[in-house]
């Protein structure tokens, strides 16, 4: 019973952190802003000779008037081709790209291309299936086959990567990656339908990957 709910409060904490990363993360960096934005406008305030302590309220609302600014002229950067430019010197620096990608996967609510789709893959055992994860709904080098990842349990931060063919693929329409991820810490003490709070299906009543690819209009291999 100690070790259920250890677990139990081990993984609701575990999807907390996730759940409270990204906001964290826009926090610190407003706050940040905001912070050399405010010390910007106090040296302002001492260059043309005010005493910032004695103009608290229009020190406040000029940093504030100027970090809504940055915030708008970024905005309307993003629209434009400075972005573009701006990233592609960000790709120079080893590691970005990768790094810029594992980030992207946590957020299960992508669409197109670049959804995590959960997914049975059949063949990996003389019987049976294994849950698995596709990052990207692209087509393979090796034509009619899809990259499937199999992640490692209780750590997910490990795995392999496998070249399947798409008849070989099932996809858990209903899953994302945060419950794969509750799956792998249980060790399986959890079922899919557990997590899902599902009951059991028969395999043909799940999409296949090309039924699931025709539904959402994505290209398949010609």
């Amino acid at each position: 019973m100690k070790n259920k709910a250890f677990t139990h409060f081990y993984q609701t904490a575990l999807r907390g952190l996730f759940g409270l990363l990204p906001t964290v993360i826009i926090v610190v960096v407003i706050l940040w802003l905001y912070d050399k934005i405010d010390a910007l406008v106090g040296w302002m305030f001492e260059w043309v000779g005010f005493i910032p302590q004695n103009h608290k309220f229009l020190w406040f609302m000029l940093a504030l008037l100027l970090f809504a600014l940055l915030l708008y002229v970024m905005g309307h950067l993003m629209k434009t081709r400075f972005i573009g430019f701006f990233e592609s010197l960000l790709k120079r620096i080893p590691g970005y790209s990768t790094v810029k990608d594992i980030i992207n996967i946590f957020n299960s609510s992508k669409e197109g291309e670049n959804q995590v789709l959960v997914v049975a893959i059949r063949g990996f055992a003389k019987e049976g299936y294994n849950i698995g994860l596709m990052y990207s709904q692209k087509e393979s080098i090796i034509k009619g086959h899809y990259t499937v990842t199999l992640s490692m349990s209780p750590i997910p931060n490990g795995g392999f990567m496998f070249e399947v063919p798409k008849e070989n693929i099932f996809v858990l329409e209903n899953a994302t990656f945060d419950n794969n991820l509750q799956y792998l810490l249980s060790m399986g003490v959890k079922s899919f339908a557990e997590i899902l709070y599902v009951d059991p299906q028969p395999l043909e009543d799940l999409p296949t990957l090309d039924q699931w690819l025709q539904s959402h209009h994505l290209p398949q291999e010609k």
